[in-house]
């Protein structure tokens, strides 16, 4: 295949990408399964790795999420808020351990202890506590800046409104994740295509008392 060829591929399968993004985290409504969009992510990466001329702004390994919607104020992450790595192959996962052994200066045969869960999909949300008080909340955004939604964050009986203890942080971020348990998610079948559409839907509402009708949890 020719340069030309491999860079319209290329642009194509990012374009098409952004418009998977758009769905997924813009209008709650993703329009492939998470295999196919995770194969397609994929298919970009290796192809910068194999041809190191391919470079463009809008490339998953230059972005994460979908910009900010234009509903809410946006506000930047003091740190920026990335997006967990994929492995689906014992090669993957074994370049994985590679990278750690050369982070830490270790030996090949060194051994690593891992600890494993599973993985709640929601939406992400980043806490500001100041002396206590929950300050603010975002979305992720594009990682470096996201929706200020703490008045629906408000409505979550999860994330406490202060913090009593005496050895709290004067200032902190706390970061995790917006769901609905399967079992909640039965009473909204008709109004989302699952948990995590209904999660990101709910919480990006304008009224905050629209968020309010949502059983929404949190984890830190």
């Amino acid at each position: 295949m020719d340069k030309k060829k491999i860079v319209k591929d290329y642009l194509n399968k990012i374009d098409l990408l952004n418009d998977y993004n758009k769905n997924y985290y813009d209008l709650s409504s993703p329009l492939v399964k998470d295999e196919q969009y995770d194969k397609l992510k994929k298919e970009i990466l290796d192809l910068e790795n194999k041809y190191t001329y391919l470079k463009n702004k809008n490339s998953p390994s230059k972005i994460v999420g979908y910009k900010p919607s234009k509903n809410f104020i946006k506000a930047n992450h003091r740190v920026p808020m990335l997006s967990l790595a994929n492995a689906f192959t014992e090669e993957d996962l074994e370049n994985f351990e590679k990278k750690i052994l050369n982070f830490l200066s270790k030996k090949k045969g060194s051994k690593i202890s891992y600890s494993a869960e599973p993985k709640i999909d929601g939406i992400s949300a980043s806490l500001t506590y100041k002396n206590g008080n929950f300050l603010r909340g975002l979305s992720r955004g594009d990682g470096k800046e996201g929706e200020d939604i703490t008045e629906n964050l408000n409505t979550i009986k999860d994330i406490p409104k202060k913090i009593f203890s005496k050895d709290f942080p004067e200032e902190i971020d706390i970061r995790g994740e917006v769901f609905i348990k399967n079992s909640d998610f039965e009473a909204l079948k008709g109004k989302f295509a699952n948990p995590r559409n209904a999660a990101s839907g709910s919480l990006r509402q304008k009224n905050s008392e629209d968020t309010k009708k949502i059983p929404l949890k949190f984890i830190a």
